[in-house]
């Protein structure tokens, strides 16, 4: 499919692209989210950055001219950009909404004086939840860190830069490059046009398989944050139970000395303290727990504990504390041949696909389109979505796991076409993602599944050795839970499929396959179930199917496109799914929840209509007939007896 238009840029972008690449490396270490604590303070950089799209033919303009070793406004004109936001909607310019290359933003902030004393006791940290595609930053001109990967966090310690220099704004450098190539993920194509009679000079466009719009810009917050110099790094928490007791496992590590000690404290939603610990590794006991539920399964759902962490340390001469609160959900997964248990009871995935994506904003991190996105998710009776195809916003995962949200949780592994996309250098990249998401998430108890790609070539032969791969090191960094990806391939030869724990399929019979038909569905999906289930007798999830429909459009008999045909459609599937799910199905999510931009292309009329809500949210028919049937299924299986007594598998 094709990409973004840019003009410009020669060779030496790509070189330079390349080159910054093979740099950025994960630091070992956590990546706590950033929380206000009483050893801690934040201070968010929202609103507007100054901005610049680099138009020079090779790209690089900015870094011959280094415009990071003073203000921006110095070295040519900015524009105002928000932050978090996407920047291809911003503004009336065409060639920014297609724009490939590097962008430049810089931000300037006074810090607090106490923040600045330099008593080496302060630890100041800049933190992005995420930029796309690849980062680098300065403070004060000073390059502090880069990063690979549009969907996940990274931070910088920036201390010893502004503790140098009080009184003076820190200056804060970004610069961005969307370019995606086969060896990103998701891997992409820069392809250059050089038939002269037909093409500007220079003239190349971005290749992408994939069907969403490649959104660029810092999408999520951007935070400064305090913590002491020795501080707590990472939290890492594990849960087993049975029906009086649960226990809850920890590991906390701190960096800056080795001389500190521990204390723990788990607390209810009363403030009561359940349990207590110390140490850097322990057990927690926990009587009659409040287990965490998935919404309708529970009148109680998504039931948090916090664990407060405190840490005291000799340093410099001083007695440092740090203190960290983490959210707990108590819960165990498990998975038979054909179920899916929470808490040793079954459970049937009625949910959706998402993505980040709205007007204007684009992928930008938005919280009233966030809670209007929960309310219809809770009024459709959804109680699970898939992150496709890229990690979410951690605060979208906060509310997950306070609103018992079960999460299929998807790396931005999507579009893996390419036989150059499953070499070495994209299988190294692909397993840092996994250890920077899994670090990230692990210890959310609404996250129940991995996915570590969707619609691979995985019929390709270098696939087998891939997914085995991948899925085998997502399963070393996190042995309590199961892993799976999303395939579209034919069931006799998907060479990926022998590796995963659930089985996720995607198909668009009557859509893609006998446009038109919905005659064929039964038949063909039911022949798909049976052929898969047959093969490998594991469950499976209807990860995705659906029609497009423009609002609006009706015919009776239903035609393609109308409102009619979305919803005799997704009828034709359920009545499949009905018979299934007594045997092996253990889910089903609409493709999609809501209208989303894609790249222009003539099946595509201003992105992709597959909605059950409008891109603003506002519901198609299709919507109401699946408000009635994930509410009737809800109605059905939220008395479940448990089937096991005592289920001591890990969170």
């Amino acid at each position: 499919s094709g990409g973004g238009v840019g003009r410009g840029m020669a060779g030496e972008c790509r070189l330079l692209l390349l080159l910054a690449l093979g740099q950025a490396a994960a630091p070992p270490g956590g990546m706590l989210y950033p929380r206000e604590t009483p050893s801690r303070e934040r201070k968010e950089l929202g609103g507007l950055w100054s901005f610049r799209a680099d138009f020079s033919p090779g790209r690089d303009a900015g870094f011959v001219q280094r415009w990071y070793r003073q203000p921006l406004r110095q070295t040519g004109p900015v524009i105002d950009m928000p932050v978090p936001a996407s920047f291809n909607d911003i503004t009336q310019d065409p060639s920014l909404e297609n724009y490939i290359g590097w962008v430049w933003y810089e931000k300037e902030v006074l810090l607090p004086l106490r923040w600045l004393q330099d008593d080496l006791n302060t630890r100041v940290v800049l933190r992005f939840g995420s930029a796309h595609y690849y980062s680098i930053v300065w403070v004060n001109g000073v390059q502090v860190v880069e990063h690979e990967g549009g969907h996940l966090p990274f931070e910088a310690d920036i201390s010893s830069i502004i503790q140098g220099s009080p009184g003076i704004p820190c200056r804060i450098t970004v610069a961005l490059n969307n370019t995606l190539t086969p060896h990103t993920l998701p891997p992409g194509s820069i392809q250059y046009m050089n038939d002269k009679t037909r093409y500007p000079k220079n003239y190349f466009v971005q290749n992408i398989r994939f069907d969403f719009f490649n959104y660029a810009g810092i999408h999520r917050p951007v935070v400064l944050y305090t913590t002491p110099s020795v501080y707590i790094d990472d939290i890492t928490v594990t849960t087993t139970s049975s029906e009086s007791i649960a226990m809850v496992q920890y590991r906390v590590s701190v960096v800056g000395s080795t001389l500190y000690s521990l204390s723990l404290s788990l607390r209810d939603q009363e403030g009561k303290v359940v349990a207590t610990g110390d140490g850097p590794a322990g057990e927690l006991k926990v009587l009659n727990p409040n287990l965490w539920w998935p919404y309708l399964m529970h009148e109680n759902p998504g039931y948090r504990y916090s664990l407060e962490v405190k840490m005291q340390a000799q340093a410099n001469g001083a007695l440092l504390e740090d203190v960290y609160t983490l959210p707990v959900g108590i819960r165990t997964v498990h998975i038979t041949s054909t179920q899916f248990l929470i808490n040793g009871r079954p459970f049937y995935f009625h949910g959706v696909n998402k993505h980040e994506d709205a007007d204007i904003r684009g992928k930008g991190l938005d919280w009233p389109l966030v809670m209007k996105d929960f309310n219809l998710l809770r009024w459709l009776g959804a109680n699970s979505f898939r992150t496709s195809h890229y990690p979410y916003a951690e605060e979208i995962m906060d509310l997950c796991d306070a609103y018992g949200i079960v999460v299929i949780d998807e790396c931005p592994g999507v579009g893996i076409k390419m036989l150059e996309s499953f070499g070495n250098k994209s299988l190294q990249h692909h397993l840092l993602v996994m250890e920077e998401l899994i670090r990230r998430d692990k210890n959310r108890p609404s996250v129940v599944m991995w996915s570590v790609a969707n619609e691979p070539a995985s019929e390709l032969p270098p696939a087998a050795y891939y997914f085995k791969t991948v899925i085998a090191h997502t399963k070393a960094l996190d042995p309590s839970r199961p892993v799976t990806f999303v395939t579209d391939a034919n069931y006799a030869l998907d060479h990926g499929a022998p590796y995963v724990d659930v089985i996720c399929i995607n198909s668009y019979f009557s859509w893609y396959h006998d446009p038109g038909h919905l005659e064929v569905i039964t038949l063909q999906l039911t022949t798909q179930f049976e052929n898969w289930y047959k093969t490998y007798k594991k469950p499976i999830i209807q990860s995705e199917y659906g029609a497009d429909s423009v609002p609006g459009l009706h015919s009776d008999p239903p035609l393609m496109f109308s409102e009619e045909y979305q919803k005799a459609m997704l009828e034709k599937y359920h009545s499949v799914f009905d018979k299934k799910r007594k045997e092996y199905v253990i889910g089903e999510l609409i493709w999609n929840f809501a209208d989303f931009m894609t790249n222009q292309g003539t099946t595509r009329v201003l992105g992709n209509k597959k909605g059950i809500f409008t891109r603003q949210r506002q519901p198609k028919s299709a919507a109401f007939v699946l408000r009635e049937r994930y509410w009737k299924i809800a109605n059905e299986s939220s008395c479940l007896p448990p089937i096991i007594k005592s289920h001591t598998l890990f969170l």
